[in-house]
């Protein structure tokens, strides 16, 4: 099975094809950018699977970040997942940014290490999930305070990764909570958005956004342990 992954969520747009019987990607391509996802996306997708052959034909699948993340990215790759699903007619399924963000930090962990995912959403608050060693969530997606966020980690070894990783980190330590910080990946990196994409069941992880209400949300129901969803929307904090 072959996947075309895209990620246009947070500083980045990103997109990967991947073959489920290899490690590494076939075609993969990302630039770094705050803006203008809509006009990079649709050039950078046709350049990522002209590289493989069989084109579009040869594709079995597509996953797309799902958020939390920029309105307008959120919309911009979602819009096109869908539609490279329909011209296919392959099914399309949906990851969490944050679950994508933690992933690479899963795989090297030790048993007893928790990884945090943070996301900055600015005026103190994070976007945040914790996963344990087999990936399933241990704190569900939510948006919360920084500090709210470091007292309640609890015991135990935690690695953050994440733009809002520092924000927790500096709570953390104030709660006298020790951390550790993975400071370089602050965007998803879009092999694993592919590998999350292939494990993800289509009917319980859908293309659609995925919106963390301020600043009463409650833990979203975790229908996919790698892709936390939830039919409840309301307008992000985040803007592109």
């Amino acid at each position: 099975m072959k996947i075309l992954a895209i990620d246009t969520a947070l500083g980045a747009v990103s997109a990967c094809v991947l073959d489920d019987e290899e490690v590494d990607a076939e075609s993969i391509e990302s630039i770094a950018m705050e803006r203008g996802h809509a006009e990079a996306l649709v050039p950078l997708i046709d350049r990522v699977v002209a590289r493989i052959d069989g084109g579009f034909a040869a594709l079995s699948r597509v996953a797309v970040t799902v958020g939390p993340g920029s309105f307008t990215g959120l919309r911009v790759g979602i819009a096109a997942a869908r539609g490279i699903g329909i011209a296919c007619d392959i099914p399309v399924v949906g990851v969490s940014t944050l679950a994508a963000l933690a992933a690479p930090l899963i795989l090297e962990q030790s048993p007893d290490l928790v990884v945090g995912a943070a996301i900055d959403a600015r005026h103190g608050n994070v976007y945040f999930a914790a996963f344990g060693p087999d990936g399933r969530p241990v704190v569900e997606p939510h948006i919360a305070p920084a500090r709210e966020v470091a007292r309640a980690l609890g015991p135990g070894r935690l690695r953050l990764v994440g733009s809002g990783a520092a924000l927790v980190a500096i709570e953390a330590a104030n709660a006298g909570v020790s951390v550790e910080i993975d400071d370089v990946n602050h965007v998803p990196n879009i092999v694993f958005v592919a590998r999350l994409g292939l494990l993800a069941d289509p009917l319980l992880a859908p293309p659609r956004p995925l919106y963390l209400k301020a600043p009463d949300a409650k833990p979203q129901g975790a229908q996919n342990p790698q892709n936390p969803l939830t039919d409840e929307e309301a307008r992000p904090p985040l803007s592109s």
